[in-house]
């Protein structure tokens, strides 16, 4: 690098570093976007759970701006909540609207990681990155906690590519309310609104956008590039990456419970306990006692202050299996839940990249290829890749093999054929 392009590049890490650190950007005030501005009601209207004090900067009680998609406030990230390889840590706290009322403006918090070097000409190609199951609880936000090793390992790859990555911490994860675990229109709102935040910032991004998602953050990005045309018609999508891609219907329901062991101690009936509680959000008549054993209710009470990861130690811990820890199975009220947790289309416009691990026990084989046959049938542009001896977490950085030069084509505007026609699975 020539010194002159040192000294421009020092100078806008300067600046940027001054902008990031402010409390909140002046401009956002001067300009009218806070006009009709309004206090949050309807998340907190609803039963709270998950609701943990963090920092000042995740309760800032500022009036919201009138737009969803308006930046905040801005921060830059503590070094463990940083990405090896960012030239730029930021967190970020803007505008979006309630995915369960669809109406009711609120905040949701989120991180942006810039690559080295100088923005190219339209600026960094922009990811979206929607993160996998965490929790409920405030204190399990990727952008308080930091990402573990794997998730470091792979967002890097991005990184050094030359791809900024924004991530959302999706709606009630860090700010006031309980996140609809698994309910895919809040998180896909909270996706378009970090997205709209970030470009209509200061920060040197692309309009282009490539969503990418790993569980739970998978169907965040598959749904997200479905309820764009609806939500935010002016974002420019152009592909969608997701591995261990779930799709939750009343059959899967059954397969689940056809195939689960009922009387065998399994780490995941914490997903059941997390599951539970959108159920809460969105039926006033649920109450646990009247499903969950009292054997079981002090761990799944637990998903209010801890995080998946020691909720599922807590089901080992204490030996729980799904026959002790129901006493009548949730199956009806899940039901519910689980169509929250669709998908507002299958024909989605964008081409797909879908990586499915043969070994994957959370989002089975199974049930993978139904979502991705039903895509195909829908019109969808699919590449599938099944990958071998691997499984739901193990197939994210495998797949990068396939993924990086998907996510190149789609950026570049290449034709992406897909292998609808003869799918591997």
């Amino acid at each position: 690098m020539s010194s002159v392009n040192k000294l421009i590049l020092v100078g806008f890490y300067l600046t940027m570093s001054a902008f990031l650190n402010a409390t909140a950007d002046p401009l956002l005030y001067k300009s009218g976007s806070l006009q009709g501005a309004t206090k949050q009601t309807g998340p907190l209207a609803r039963v709270i759970r998950g609701d943990t004090r963090l920092s000042e900067f995740y309760s800032n009680e500022s009036l919201l701006p009138r737009h969803p998609g308006v930046l905040i406030q801005q921060q830059t990230l503590d070094d463990h909540q940083q990405l090896p390889g960012a030239a730029v840590n930021v967190r970020l706290l803007y505008s979006s609207t309630d995915g369960i009322d669809g109406t009711t403006p609120i905040r949701v918090s989120g991180s942006l990681f810039l690559p080295q070097g100088i923005a190219p000409d339209g600026g960094w190609p922009l990811i979206v990155w929607a993160h996998g199951t965490v929790g409920i609880a405030d204190n399990c936000a990727p952008s308080w906690t930091g990402y573990k090793r794997f998730h470091q390992v792979y967002l890097k790859q991005w990184l050094d590519q030359g791809y900024a990555i924004v991530a959302s911490d999706y709606q009630g994860l860090g700010t006031a309310g309980t996140h609809p675990y698994l309910a895919t229109k809040p998180v896909s709102y909270s996706n378009l609104d970090i997205i709209r935040a970030v470009q209509s910032g200061r920060f040197p991004v692309s309009n282009k956008v490539v969503l990418i998602g790993q569980s739970q953050g998978a169907a965040a990005a598959f749904a997200t590039a479905g309820y764009a045309s609806a939500y935010a018609p002016e974002l420019n999508i152009v592909g969608v990456v997701a591995t261990g891609i779930p799709m939750f219907t009343p059959r899967a329901l059954e397969v689940i419970q056809e195939t689960r062991p009922n009387n065998v101690v399994d780490p995941m009936l914490a997903y059941n306990f997390l599951a539970l509680t959108l159920v809460e959000q969105i039926d006033d008549t649920f109450d646990y006692t009247d499903f969950v054993s009292e054997l079981a209710l002090p761990v799944a009470m637990a998903v209010d202050t801890e995080c998946n990861s020691e909720v599922r130690k807590l089901v080992v811990d204490n030996k729980l299996t799904y026959d002790t820890s129901f006493k009548v199975s949730p199956t009806d009220p899940l039901k519910a839940a689980f169509a929250k947790m669709g998908y507002p289309s299958f024909g989605i416009s964008v081409p797909i990249f879908i990586g499915s691990g043969v070994n994957d026990r959370a989002t089975p084989l199974r049930m993978q290829a139904s979502l991705i046959k039903k895509a195909c049938a829908a019109g969808a542009i699919v590449e599938s890749h099944i990958y071998f001896d691997h499984d739901h977490l193990t197939v994210l950085n495998h797949s990068t093999l396939d993924s990086i030069p998907f996510v190149r084509d789609v950026f570049l505007g290449k034709i992406v054929v897909g292998n609808c026609d003869s799918l591997p699975i």
